[in-house]
């Protein structure tokens, strides 16, 4: 007996629609494998509907005084708190993640980040007027860019959603966001609870593929594009928006390093560093993946870290003894199986290195020790619960192979020794740097990074004005 399959819809102009030719994917639960939904494929004639509304929408969210943008987005944020429970429930059919994770961990700084971008609608700074030229005034309009092209990751679809329309509509942007292929089901939610509050064509959501999504960046439409995703992604979004100059905003994928100096308190770095590394099963692009230990220690921690990670469960999102659910997809669970059945012959599996049951997408919690640098599952990020090990001799080597790949987004140090932490704070290329912590993300800092990490932020009033654009105003004093 087959079970009748969810409809998830586009919401364009104010109203939940099918795509224009009708043609729909199946969406997957990846913890059980199976079907549970069908999402629209978009195409161009639905791409050019959701650009439509957003434009017309835009003059008048534009002009609306920052308070009233700011009653809107904290009626977001409660009513995100309200309809918490629904939210969770089809996050975790998106995503199989733990129900009470999912719960603790996602819904409070979503609401948070939203009153965050509230409060910053009313905070805009330039400098002040002045005259830089006798007879004259100068002063700086920051204003909205217009439409945005907006496209969310499969790893964090309700949170990454969050940080994508929250700081755009707070600046007085319009919106067409686009979900992950495998993880609409959260967005087209959130579509129903934002529509409810906003203006008709100010928060537009478009379902479908990367074509899909090309066709939402190279729409003649927007005055942004904004996506997180992979350095693949990234690369073509940057590619494609170049066509017409279009403003780029990019957050793409991490190869952490984790700097483990011989001074630290190895019991509590290995239980921070294993839960950085496999929470939400590695998909992450900060996750403690990369682990470099002084040469002092290294035995001790990776015999440590061995012990944490078999003790470690992944399961079903109703165990409350699991810390993370499935890897998102097929092709996710391939991808990381792929990176431990071609480690070279110097390299040891610790623990883990395997699938966990036939059902869904589980992978164990593995550690890889006896790697060099030059090494595949060293320089290319596995996004999956894998936490690589390496012996540095000093300072400078762990420096050289901290910043030795070619992503730059975060980093961690873990000493007791002040003065060292801040030398390598200074030293480490990379847009974050935590100390004897990793992950934890407040809504007042930015999150971003460099060289292949892409550029721009999220979160933090770095992320609200990357969504503005700077008009200088002159007036002549003589009138």
């Amino acid at each position: 007996m087959s079970t009748e399959l969810r409809r998830l819809r586009n919401y364009i102009d104010g109203e939940f629609r099918d795509a224009a030719d009708g043609r729909t994917t199946e969406v997957v639960n990846p913890a059980t494998g199976e079907a549970y939904a069908t999402a629209p494929l978009s195409r161009e004639a639905d791409v050019d509907a959701a650009m439509a509304a957003a434009a017309a929408a835009f003059p008048a969210w534009r002009d609306l005084v920052p308070a009233e943008r700011q009653k809107a987005l904290l009626k977001i944020a409660d009513a995100f708190e309200e309809r918490a429970e629904e939210l969770i429930a089809a996050e975790v059919e998106n995503t199989g993640k733990p129900i009470g994770l999912t719960r603790s961990e996602e819904i409070p700084p979503m609401v948070d980040q939203i009153r965050f971008f509230a409060g910053a609608a009313r905070m805009l700074e330039g400098r002040g007027a002045g005259e830089y030229m006798e007879g004259l005034t100068s002063f700086v309009r920051r204003e909205p860019i217009g439409v945005c092209a907006q496209v969310a990751p499969w790893n964090y679809p309700m949170m990454m959603a969050v940080w994508k329309f929250a700081p755009a509509l707070a600046a007085g942007n319009t919106v067409v966001l686009k979900p992950s292929d495998t993880t609409p089901a959260s967005t087209a939610l959130m579509a129903d609870i934002i529509g409810s509050i906003v203006p008709k064509g100010v928060f537009n959501v478009v379902c479908g593929d990367r074509d899909t999504g090309r066709l939402m960046v190279e729409h003649e439409t927007p005055a942004m594009a904004s996506i997180t995703g992979s350095v693949r992604a990234g690369m073509s979004v940057a590619e494609s928006a170049s066509k017409d100059l279009k403003r780029v905003h990019l957050e793409l994928g991490g190869k952490a390093p984790v700097v483990v100096f011989e001074d630290t308190d190895i019991p509590k770095a290995v239980e921070g560093i294993s839960e950085a590394g496999y929470f939400n099963a590695g998909q992450d692009c900060t996750a403690a993946t990369r682990v470099l230990v002084h040469e002092s220690v290294h035995d001790e921690f990776v015999s440590a870290l061995a012990k944490v990670a078999s003790e470690i469960k992944t399961g079903q999102p109703d165990d409350e003894d699991v810390l993370y659910g499935p890897l998102n997809n097929p092709n996710q669970l391939k991808q990381v199986s792929g990176f431990i059945e071609r480690l070279p012959a110097h390299a040891k599996v610790e623990a883990g290195g395997h699938r966990v049951g036939d059902k869904g997408y589980f992978y164990a919690p593995t550690v890889v020790s006896g790697l060099k640098q030059d090494d595949e599952i060293i320089q290319q990020e596995v996004f999956g619960p894998v936490i690589t090990v390496q012996s540095f001799r000093d300072e400078d080597q762990a420096v050289e192979w901290a910043n030795g790949v070619e992503y730059a987004l975060a980093s961690s140090v873990w000493t007791k020794d002040h003065g060292r932490a801040m030398r390598m704070s200074k030293r480490l290329d990379f847009g974050c740097v935590w100390i004897n912590t990793h992950i934890p993300l407040v809504a007042e800092m930015p999150h971003g990074g460099f060289k292949k990490s892409g550029y721009g932020k999220d979160l933090s009033g770095y992320g609200f004005e990357d969504y503005t654009r700077i008009k200088h105003v002159m007036t002549s004093l003589d009138m």
